[in-house]
């Protein structure tokens, strides 16, 4: 008896967290109610979410936490498994280290649509410190490793340019994965641009090509020392400056 009750409940706080996520993606943190995120769970208690998770900030900072644990898993055993072998070994191999741990989330667990890239890009655009805090500075470490390894197969300009480069990379990545993400989990019509096997690889040369591109003669030339971002946010990759 005590076990299917725990089943139950571990059933019931999943389905209130797949449904927040969803919602969040679609309309943010702000214009979803506790009410509204109860229902669309299929819960019949209203006090549901208050049970499993205190508050609906407790709920926005665990969902960012979930995905950003995942995708630094994913993300470390990708780069582990390029550096057994010596990589990488262009801009490209660590680009690719980069998007692929960051798809295709819900696979790793259950049927679902994908949401996370829109639910995390709509709330460090609102929600700033809420997001960084959430994430406790913390699931950021093969995001790290992926810019130590870009640092040393960009081409040759001041650390203030990559830096920079950096953060164009950060809101390039987090706007088209978001647009893919709600592409594909559209099924109102078809989408061939973003369904297409080659959408990503070309992403993924069009972030390469920005990544390498040389540096215009004359800009950074009053550039200091090296210099890191400030904020550096480990899930899809963003760098908030």
């Amino acid at each position: 008896m005590a076990k299917t009750l725990r089943k139950a409940q571990t059933g019931a706080r999943e389905q209130i967290k797949l449904a927040a996520r969803r919602l969040f993606a679609l309309r943010g943190i702000d214009g979803v109610s506790v009410r509204e995120i109860v229902e669309a769970s299929g819960q019949k208690n209203h006090g549901s979410l208050s049970y499993y998770f205190g508050t609906k900030e407790a709920l926005v900072r665990e969902l960012v936490a979930d995905g950003a644990k995942l995708i630094d898993k994913r993300r470390n055993d990708f780069l582990d498994r390029l550096e057994a072998s010596g990589g990488p070994s262009s801009v490209r191999e660590a680009v690719e280290a980069l998007v692929f741990p960051s798809i295709g989330l819900s696979g790793e667990t259950r049927k679902e649509e994908d949401t996370y890239i829109r639910f995390i890009a709509m709330l460090a655009m609102n929600h700033r410190e809420l997001f960084m805090d959430a994430l406790e500075k913390r699931w950021n470490s093969g995001y790290l490793r992926c810019l130590d390894h870009l640092r040393r197969l960009m081409p040759d300009m001041p650390a203030a340019a990559k830096n920079q480069r950096f953060v164009f990379m950060g809101a390039y990545m987090s706007s088209v994965l978001s647009l893919r993400e709600a592409a594909l989990t559209d099924r109102s019509r078809p989408h061939p641009s973003w369904s297409s096997d080659d959408t990503l690889e070309h992403f993924m040369q069009t972030l390469t090509a920005m990544l390498e591109a040389p540096l215009e003669k004359g800009l950074f030339a009053e550039a200091a020392g090296p210099r890191r971002p400030r904020s550096i946010v480990g899930s899809i990759g963003m760098i908030l400056d």
